[in-house]
């Protein structure tokens, strides 16, 4: 069954998030602080994490940076402000999606079905297991990434980005391409996003494997697999 944990601040958004998602047979854990949080995260088997944005003393994009530091878990922002630059950064920093409070439970629910949906929750059509090209691994089933043989966390989009570029090398995509295929079709945060997710990439990968990520001048990016 599905767990989600809920790190919200307040008491009675906390509670009606579980019952939202109990309505609907999803089990919940809650923290009221991203220190609680990274405790559960360690002890825990965990899904998703819904993450408010506008807590005191760690704000919700410190939380998500720090919990993308240990783990590679997907991340809902929820948060009463409709501000366009807060869901850039939202996303920017490794948040997978981004929910304006007031919600409905079927929106929340929805939200969370899609996310895990695209980290791979659902992933019994899959034919194949492993790529694997030069020093880079991905194992598609436990949807984990190393080079040579060290695993490597990435975030959700992290890991797609890689998984869509290994899987059609020498194929260039635009980064509007990049952003309808990774992100939603209809995002908004621009295509810098995508060079910011992809320098990440790139440092996480290290010197020799990112450098088969190649920057096409004036079109984007693609994976050269090498000889």
């Amino acid at each position: 069954m599905t767990t989600v944990l809920i790190v919200d601040d307040e008491q009675d958004m906390r509670n009606l998030i579980e019952m939202m998602l109990h309505n609907a047979k999803i089990e919940t854990v809650t923290a009221a602080s991203g220190t609680e949080a990274y405790d559960i995260i360690v002890r825990e088997k965990i899904d998703l994490v819904l993450l408010d944005v506008m807590m005191p003393h760690e704000d919700g994009f410190a939380v998500c940076q720090s919990i993308r530091a240990m783990s590679s878990l997907p991340i809902i922002f929820l948060t009463a402000r409709d501000a366009n630059e807060d869901k850039v950064k939202g996303l920017t920093i490794g948040g997978d999606d981004y929910i304006v409070k007031p919600f409905t439970n079927d929106e929340l629910v929805a939200r969370i079905q899609a996310v895990l949906r695209r980290s791979g929750t659902n992933i019994e059509d899959l034919q194949q297991k492993y790529v694997i090209i030069g020093p880079i691994k991905i194992d598609e089933i436990a949807r984990k990434v190393s080079v040579d043989g060290k695993s490597v966390p990435l975030t959700l989009k992290e890991f797609e980005l890689l998984h869509l570029f290994m899987n059609n090398p020498g194929n260039a995509y635009t980064r509007e391409q990049l952003l309808e295929r990774i992100w939603d079709i209809d995002y908004v945060g621009g295509t810098r996003t995508v060079d910011t997710h992809i320098k990440t990439l790139r440092l996480k990968l290290g010197k020799e494997a990112a450098g088969h990520i190649q920057t096409v001048w004036g079109v984007g990016y693609r994976f050269d697999p090498g000889e």
